[in-house]
């Protein structure tokens, strides 16, 4: 499964259902995607505005949001039990405070460690991902069990599954509950067939947009856009001159073997959303020669093409998840025969990452962590990281943003 950085990307009790009002959500849906189609069931909501409100609508009354590949998808009411698959998603409800909404997701002990990391500095914020259905690939019999408001997953994504094919996808849309989401805009993959004329590419900011439409969280979406424009502003008014930056590889190694691969720093897809504003020489792009990560896809590196690329830092992905041991690698690094000539190895510029599936969340700590990996003159130093501890006490005058600010718009408190 991409997106999971791991070597091998790979029931609980179900909440109780609420009950709705006549017409019900799964009545008043409208799915525009190419893997269902048909209109909306007359009378059950007027034309929206930009934010997927009808005019005049109260609180509680319906409302639509748009995005692709779905289209046009209408609630009438707020989903209070959610499903998800995928990092990005799952990271965009924990910041509109709907963490404990969420009945499923893709690897949660993956996504608990990482994200118990990163909440410890924000104050009342707490992730608890125990026991919940880890859900790629989904089965039918799963979505019907946990019988969810709302399924906060690319349906273009699910229909690359094993068993799943339009009919399924319109079944449980129409059964159980409506898909909304995107991700294949992470690495601007190409769309299966069915979906080649409805699917859109999108930033992760804007995804997370419309993700907050749904939960009629707007407010709680521009907050943190504003904290995170911020951050790129600061970020990008404050890099030295193209001529004295550093080159950076991002890099993944495997847990059991030799094994590694290379991402595109640059890419415009989400996945490099805490990399690409660095600017930094993408050292793997010379080696590999033209066309390196292109289609978003990973490179498969030797110690040989790495060390032909020889980055001035290596950021590895996995550490702060906790399946990976960045002392470990360190120490693997400098034994190896050839990646001990590697000048990020003999320099000490090797660094820890998250993942590159992120969400706000997410990518607010990375584009810190980054920025003082690869520019401590600039924004100060990073201070290391301390395998199984949690994102490491950054002092509040070298902070790219405030916790306690990002923690109250979490929380409601804006």
């Amino acid at each position: 499964m991409d997106g999971v950085e791991t070597t091998n990307p790979t029931w609980d009790e179900v909440p109780a259902r609420r009950e709705y009002a006549t017409p019900t959500r799964r009545e008043c849906v409208k799915y525009g995607g190419a893997a269902a189609g048909g209109a909306l069931l007359a009378g059950c909501v007027a034309d929206s505005d930009e934010y997927g409100t009808p005019p005049g609508a109260t609180p509680g009354g319906a409302y639509s949001v748009s995005m692709a590949p779905m289209g046009e998808v209408a609630f009438d009411a707020v989903p209070e039990n959610v499903f998800t698959i995928l990092g990005h998603h799952v990271d965009m409800l924990l910041a509109l405070g709907r963490g404990d909404a969420i009945n499923a997701m893709h690897a949660p002990k993956f996504h608990q460690s990482l994200y118990r990391k990163l909440v410890s500095h924000l104050d009342g914020v707490s992730v608890d991902w125990d026991g919940l259905y880890s859900s790629w690939p989904p089965t039918k019999e799963k979505l019907y069990a946990l019988d969810s408001d709302v399924h906060i997953a690319d349906p273009a994504k699910v229909a690359t599954a094993d068993g799943w094919d339009d009919g399924d996808l319109r079944e449980i849309e129409t059964s159980v509950g409506p898909w909304f989401g995107n991700t294949l805009s992470g690495t601007r993959k190409e769309p299966p067939e069915a979906f080649a004329d409805s699917y859109r590419y999108y930033s992760l900011w804007e995804i997370f947009a419309s993700i907050a439409r749904v939960f009629r969280e707007t407010e709680r979406y521009e907050a943190l856009a504003s904290v995170h424009d911020a951050v790129i502003r600061t970020i990008e008014g404050n890099l030295p001159p193209q001529s004295e930056r550093p080159s950076a590889a991002l890099v993944l190694f495997s847990t059991s073997d030799d094994s590694m691969w290379g991402y595109k720093m640059d890419h415009p897809g989400y996945y490099a959303a805490h990399t690409r504003p660095m600017g930094v020489t993408d050292a793997l792009g010379a080696a590999a020669g033209p066309g390196y990560g292109d289609d978003g896809r990973n490179l498969t590196l030797d110690h040989e093409l790495l060390l032909e690329a020889d980055p001035d830092a290596l950021l590895v992905l996995g550490p702060m998840t906790g399946y990976h041991d960045i002392g470990e690698i360190r120490e693997s690094l400098n034994g190896h025969e050839v990646a001990s000539e590697l000048s990020a190895v003999q320099n000490g510029h090797v660094y820890t990452q998250g993942a590159r599936r992120q969400g706000p969340i997410l990518n607010l700590f990375q584009l810190e962590m980054t920025a003082k990996q690869l520019y401590p003159d600039q924004f100060g130093e990073w201070p290391g990281y301390t395998d199984g501890d949690p994102y490491p006490e950054i002092p509040a005058g070298e902070r790219l943003f405030n916790r306690q600010q990002v923690a109250d718009i979490i929380n409601g408190e804006i």
